[in-house]
């Protein structure tokens, strides 16, 4: 059962009293209802993607809830642009499904081959299309999930008008298990189009980058992506795989871009390259291996750093006008704490992952401190992956009283036996 029992980044395991594998909503109910009969904690768990530990058993051993065997596929719906799957399914073999009937899941992420669209609505998964499609909870237009009492919730209709109560699926989403077990979802798609174009920017500095991606956003319609990484980043990846530099030389940073849409997007996008001053060197692809070559550059950050060590992972968001300052003082903290640093993200929304290697036997000394200058910054210490059992210390720094209260509230009506992932996301539950 090692496999349930150790988060993504190996800085989280706990033990297992079983693993489940339920097919149906029936069988978790029963699940449920079993662990609330003999007050088992119980641990949901999707692909295991996360970074913050919300989806392995903390310091109390558990039952974890794995819902691969909920992989199903419903037709896609061609006139209303929807598909129910079930939580269990790889986002890859969403993507697969829809694009045979020309559809594109809205959002996306580098773990796609392993990420389940339960577990991304659960963490209210966001990835590289937010800018333009917005996080999972925009995507979400039906849920089903079972409570921890057993209730089975069922709300698939995909209706875009239903003023009929409460939105439960938007409560669920994000609610990082807490609350109840989502076994499907029915998703929001949009039409694969038929032009898309991809660009690589070098640039000296993330200030150049932040006011690049403005000059872009005003001039390129279908704008879905503007992802960063720098130069230390870039020379780790292709260190660790082999690949080839993008450009001739060296530069302090870079901006991934991508836009699609019906008419072909490089009509926009080239004048607007042109007039960026701040642009040292460009790569522009838009045949699909070319393209898939610079993603890889930005999207084998993950696994690169992880090649070198366990790193403290900061998932936050900062205005994107604050990037440049936030990943100043980030990185002045994380060096006086003896770390080493590597960060990227989506700078479309603001989205840094701020990685510390290197902080000897209590890493989490960073952890006040870097999440303090968020807060401080008017950011959110959790952009992506929820705050799990990493970040549970610090809710309040994004989280009033008021709030913390009716979350805990909703709990207590939801899962009223508090056996649905007990020590993560709210404090001393």
């Amino acid at each position: 059962m090692a496999a349930y029992t150790r988060d993504w980044t190996g800085a989280f395991e706990g033990v297992a009293l079983a693993v489940v594998r339920p097919a149906s909503a029936a069988e978790v109910a029963a699940v449920v209802d079993a662990c609330v009969s003999s007050s088992a904690p119980l641990v949901p768990q999707g692909g295991n993607t996360g970074l913050v530990g919300g989806s392995v058993p903390g310091a109390t051993p558990a039952v974890v809830l794995s819902t691969r065997g909920l992989a199903s596929l419903g037709d896609v719906d061609p006139i209303g642009g929807q598909v129910t799957v079930g939580a269990g399914a790889t986002l890859e073999a969403v993507q697969a499904h829809a694009r045979a009937a020309g559809f594109e899941v809205p959002v996306d992420l580098a773990a796609r081959g392993s990420a389940t669209i339960g577990g991304m609505t659960a963490t209210n998964a966001g990835g590289v299309h937010v800018m333009r499609y917005g996080t999972m909870r925009r995507n979400v237009a039906g849920i089903e999930a079972v409570t921890g009492d057993g209730r089975v919730l069922s709300h698939l209709t995909g209706l875009e008008k239903d003023n009929t109560g409460y939105d439960l699926a938007a409560l669920l989403c994000g609610s990082e298990g807490t609350l109840g077990v989502v076994t499907a979802v029915r998703l929001r798609l949009v039409p694969t189009a038929p032009y898309r174009v991809t660009a690589l920017l070098a640039l000296p500095d993330l200030s150049a980058a932040v006011a690049t991606l403005a000059r872009l956003r005003a001039a390129v319609d279908g704008l879905e992506a503007a992802e960063y990484f720098v130069r230390e980043g870039l020379e780790l990846v292709r260190s660790r795989f082999g690949l080839a530099g993008p450009f001739a030389r060296a530069h302090g940073a870079y901006l991934l871009v991508e836009a699609a849409g019906a008419r072909d997007p490089t009509d926009a996008l080239t004048p607007a390259l042109a007039s960026a001053s701040e642009v040292e060197d460009a790569a522009v692809a838009t045949g699909g291996r070319r393209r898939e070559e610079l993603w890889q550059l930005r999207d084998l950050h993950t696994e690169a750093v992880a090649s070198v060590g366990v790193p403290r992972k900061f998932d936050v968001t900062v205005p994107v006008a604050l990037v440049p300052e936030f990943v100043a003082g980030a990185c002045a903290l994380a060096e006086a704490a003896g770390a080493t640093v590597h960060h990227w993200g989506h700078l479309g929304d603001g989205n840094v992952h701020f990685n510390a290697l290197g902080l000897g036997p209590e890493p989490e000394t960073l952890d006040g401190p870097l999440l303090a200058l968020v807060a401080e910054m008017g950011g959110s210490i959790s952009a992506e992956h929820g705050i799990g059992r990493l970040k549970r210390p610090w809710l309040h720094l994004s989280r009033s009283p008021q709030e913390i209260a009716v979350f805990r509230a909703v709990k207590a009506a939801l899962d009223p036996a508090g056996i649905l992932n007990p020590e993560v996301l709210l404090p001393g539950v």
